[in-house]
């Protein structure tokens, strides 16, 4: 059977699989759940394909919160009345799955209470639950524009809870929620009038919508700058205690906090060895000198100061990654690494209010709707940036390391990876809505490698490869130290430029972004050589019979559940 297309293989498993009474209960409780999921959660419910509750936003006042909990406690006890044993076919994984949300939402909500600290929690209400509209045709745009005016007339009630629940948030989350919400103004303001021109009966009623929201938003705005701001110093790092169980939700992984930081350190030096490797040849090539093994770290920083010197702007970069991410589709089919999807791809530039955080961001299209189109956002550089800061972004994210980002983002990562995913229906949903970070995020920093190592875009890209690859790296040292060893910035912004060979910006935005979030950053590292570790296991496995598209077509026909559990069914 190790040859037969994954998906046969799959549908045979399955078909084998007779359902139990703990089947019908768990599923149950499954469909249940995700009722309650979309109906607390309208923009969620949005984003992934539900419009049921397009006009609502959440509620997130204080007696609301304490219903979430409720809700999700009952669906705990359910969960603990099944017997998982004797679940059958997907729902062997899937109630593992389930029952690890239903426990990272408690913990969220009574534990880590971001609500309380964090206003960048809130993000979805304030612009990405009114963006959904503009972003797709998913219905008539005045359908779509009806459910915006609904939403508009709800944010001075959410912007009121927002200003009651939060108590001395961390300056970092404060200063970046500043920026996000001057972009939410700018959206509100003129991002929907496309929409309104399609719908000309609903003027006058989005106008009256509009301008309150306009309001409440800049008013926001100015409290968070005079009023909050002065006062933020509230606490940015998550601790060790709390750090250790978010990580267990985030990851879902058998490997422990203790046993990644020491994976982390001896990779920091293969991954070294292999990137002086690849510099040798272009160094002799573009100095016309043998590169010094005395110091490894020059050699390196000379090769990629000379890439770095190939690079778009802000003018080009959106157009040269839609380049690239064609000539990686045709690479990924002539070399039949995996089955390339026909689903769409749109690379749009990345809108203001998502600005930030990351350079860039793949965006598919919900597990409700998953025939819409996926997105790939590219990201310019700030307008107030100086000249300087641009300049050093551009020398970061250069021609050869936009060759990576797009693999990363597109071809064959996120865009391939999470189209695959949506094919994939377990009776419950469940795989489909709440995949599995490490699973997404490790394959895209795997698929970077198996392009650099068939070739694609040379030795150049093979160091940007083995780049990136250092970042994934650092950036589960950065998650782990600073937020359960107080790592300092000066220590985190040493670590990233000398020994992971980063831009100056580059590396600012990276504190920032370790600051404002935790766990996250630790799924690029920790999916990807969990990803590697399953392909080893393979190819031992197999061994001739092994074939490269075969297997990634295989390991991707699950959906995105945790590694651990597609090595399970495919005996890895």
């Amino acid at each position: 059977m190790r040859n037969f297309p994954a998906a046969l293989i799959f549908v045979a498993i399955v078909s084998l699989a007779r359902a139990t009474p703990a089947d019908t209960a768990f599923e149950s409780i499954a469909k249940a759940f995700i009722e309650d999921y979309l109906r607390l959660e309208p923009e969620s419910a949005t984003s992934l394909g539900d419009h049921r509750y397009d006009g609502r936003l959440s509620d997130y006042s204080p007696s609301a919160i304490a219903a979430q909990v409720a809700v999700y406690k009952k669906y705990r006890d359910g969960l603990a009345r099944i017997d998982f044993d004797a679940l059958t076919g997907p729902n062997r994984v899937d109630a593992k799955i389930l029952g690890l949300e239903i426990d990272r939402r408690i913990f969220v909500l009574i534990e880590e209470r971001p609500q309380e600290w964090n206003p960048l929690s809130y993000n979805q209400s304030l612009a990405n639950g009114v963006y959904a509209f503009v972003a797709r045709e998913f219905a008539p745009p005045g359908q779509r524009l009806r459910s915006a005016i609904q939403r508009l007339q709800g944010m001075p009630r959410v912007i009121a809870q927002i200003q009651g629940n939060l108590r001395n948030p961390p300056r970092v989350h404060t200063e970046t929620a500043i920026q996000q919400t001057a972009g939410a103004i700018a959206l509100v303001r003129s991002g929907l009038d496309e929409l309104v021109a399609q719908a000309p009966e609903l003027k006058t009623e989005f106008a009256a919508a509009q301008a309150k929201a306009i309001a409440a938003l800049a008013e926001y705005r100015r409290w968070l700058e005079q009023e909050v701001k002065p006062h933020a110093h509230g606490e940015f790092r998550l601790g060790a205690e709390r750090f250790r169980k978010k990580l267990r939700y985030a990851l879902d992984s058998d490997l422990s906090l203790e046993e990644i930081l020491a994976r982390a350190g001896r990779e920091l030096e293969t991954t070294t060895d292999a990137m002086f490797a690849t510099a040798r040849p272009l160094y002799a090539k573009f100095f016309g000198a043998a590169a010094e093994t005395a110091d490894r770290a020059k050699a390196i920083r000379r090769v990629l100061d000379r890439l770095a010197q190939t690079h778009a702007n802000d003018d080009t970069v959106v157009a040269r990654a839609k380049e690239i991410t064609d000539a990686a589709t045709r690479f990924t089919r002539e070399k039949h690494l995996v089955s390339v999807p026909d689903t769409p791809l749109k690379i749009i530039v990345l809108p203001e209010f998502q600005r930030g955080v990351a350079i860039a961001y793949c965006e598919p299209p919900g597990a409700l709707e998953p025939k819409g189109e996926t997105f790939f956002k590219v990201s310019p550089t700030p307008a107030d940036w100086t000249p300087q800061r641009k300049a050093s972004f551009f020398r970061e994210y250069n021609d050869y390391m936009l060759h990576d980002l797009c693999i990363h983002e597109a071809m064959p990562g996120h865009y391939l990876q999470l189209a695959h995913s949506n094919r994939f229906k377990a009776p419950t949903l469940v795989r489909s809505i709440w995949w599995s970070g490490t699973f997404v995020e490790g394959w895209a920093v795997y698929a970077e490698r198996v392009m650099a190592d068939t070739g694609f875009g040379g030795p150049e890209v093979k160091m940007q490869q083995l780049k990136m690859r250092l970042r994934a790296i650092i950036n589960a040292i950065l998650d782990q130290k600073i937020h359960t060893a107080g790592m300092t910035e000066k220590e985190a912004m040493d670590l990233m430029m000398n020994r992971g060979f980063q831009e100056e910006g580059e590396a600012a935005g990276k504190w920032r972004r370790a600051c404002q979030s935790s766990t996250q950053l630790s799924t690029y590292f920790v999916g990807a050589i969990e990803h590697d570790d399953m392909r080893a296991a393979a190819e031992r496995k197999l061994g001739p019979s092994f074939n490269l598209k075969t297997y990634h077509d295989t390991a991707l026909s699950l959906g995105s559940p945790p590694v651990k559990y597609v090595r399970a069914e495919f005996g890895w």
